[in-house]
């Protein structure tokens, strides 16, 4: 049995040297002066010349720019931004808090300070008054609860959804200020 090799597509590799195919480029030597409109093959020659590689930066322009440079350290470099981009990323998770509607005001307080610290983080918060057997009757209290911490959040956060009832709970969305 033979093993596969598998080929790459000439358009999944970076467009480097050889690989660049257009009739004229704009080229930038390595300390960033214009070199002016050439061909690919003196500009290669140029590159040699200087023991860089030719590395193609935006095929969009007209004509296409192309900088001599070391293309491992090229790629070293971009591969560094997309790690640091990666970290700076910060996904909104949504933390909730849970009370009862006839909580107490030290209590409250607790919770809506939990609320603040998870949205100077950047997280969304679900509010949450949760009810026991037939205290779902006393729903208004609950609705009075949540928009009460929604004024207190108010400096933080802005409401996202306003309270509404799901099954044996109360629910409110508050989002982070921009």
């Amino acid at each position: 049995m033979t093993p596969v090799i598998e080929k790459k597509r000439t358009r999944d590799l970076p467009q480097i040297n050889e690989r660049i195919r257009f009739p004229k480029i704009r080229v930038i030597d390595t300390d960033g002066a214009q070199l002016g409109i050439i061909t690919p093959q003196e500009a290669l020659q140029l590159a040699e010349e200087k023991e860089l590689d030719l590395v193609l930066l935006s095929d969009k322009a007209d004509p296409p720019v192309c900088r001599i440079m070391d293309y491992g350290k090229y790629k070293f470099e971009q591969e560094k931004k997309a790690r640091e981009a990666r970290k700076k990323q910060h996904t909104a998770d949504v933390k909730e808090v849970k009370m009862r509607y006839k909580i107490e005001e030290h209590d409250y307080n607790v919770r809506v300070k939990q609320a603040e610290r998870f949205l100077k983080d950047g997280d969304k918060v679900k509010a949450t008054v949760m009810f026991r057997g037939r205290e779902i009757q006393h729903s208004d209290l609950a609705e009075t609860l949540l928009k009460r911490m929604a004024t207190d959040l108010e400096p933080f956060g802005e409401v996202q959804q306003m309270p509404k009832k799901e099954g044996r709970n109360m629910m409110m969305l508050i989002s982070p200020k921009k």
